[in-house]
């Protein structure tokens, strides 16, 4: 029964970045007349699937936090997740749906401006994802311990990666693979019984 649950969040948390990776390998490399149609309506598409990345820190951490050290982690770490799906998502619609649009319709300099906006409205995101996979790894550090360490490697390299990469081909593509993978390792590690954490001591009167 446990390995047919791990089974369903692993693809849960999988599915968003390989999807994504997926549809990296059909965006077009450069925003063109000739291309700004495919563009926007890919941008369209990928609209609610961007947000769903954090899936992979959110479900890890499922469950109201407890008034301790793993409960302010976990609050930061959604924290981090709202913060990518706001921005990131703004990426989308400005850099991706907006550019697109105005292009197709042969609108001339307004391009550039809305790259620029996006790419500032994309890096926020990204630092929000950033913390909040810290913050995730740390909680889950601390209920599964050195076991967690693979997946936390392979997710802090793919924020890093993310940061100047979006979901071009090849890497964009490849960061997306490696944030799959990461959750995928992640699911794993925390899919064994957690630690018994030890309770602090009580004073009582002798």
């Amino acid at each position: 029964m446990r390995s047919l649950r791990t089974a369903r969040v692993m693809a849960l948390v999988t599915a968003p970045p390989l999807l994504l990776a997926a549809a990296g390998l059909v965006h077009p490399r450069h925003l063109t007349s000739a291309t700004a149609g495919d563009w926007a309506g890919l941008h369209i598409v990928l609209l609610p699937v961007f947000p769903l990345l954090v899936l992979g820190l959110v479900v890890p951490l499922w469950g109201r936090p407890r008034q301790d050290t793993d409960g302010a982690l976990t609050v930061l770490a959604w924290a981090g997740c709202a913060c990518f799906a706001a921005y990131y998502s703004g990426l989308d619609a400005v850099a991706g749906i907006s550019a697109g649009t105005v292009v197709e319709h042969g609108v001339h300099g307004a391009a550039g401006r809305l790259f620029a906006t996006g790419d500032e409205l994309g890096r926020t995101g990204v630092y929000g994802l950033a913390v909040a996979s810290l913050a995730c790894c740390a909680v889950l550090w601390r209920r599964h311990g050195v076991r967690v360490l693979p997946g936390a490697v392979v997710l802090l390299a793919a924020c890093w990666s993310f940061a100047d990469s979006h979901i071009f081909w090849p890497k964009g593509v490849f960061t997306m693979v490696a944030f799959a993978v990461a959750f995928a390792l992640l699911t794993l590690a925390a899919a064994r019984p957690a630690g018994r954490v030890r309770e602090p001591e009580r004073l009582t009167n002798p």
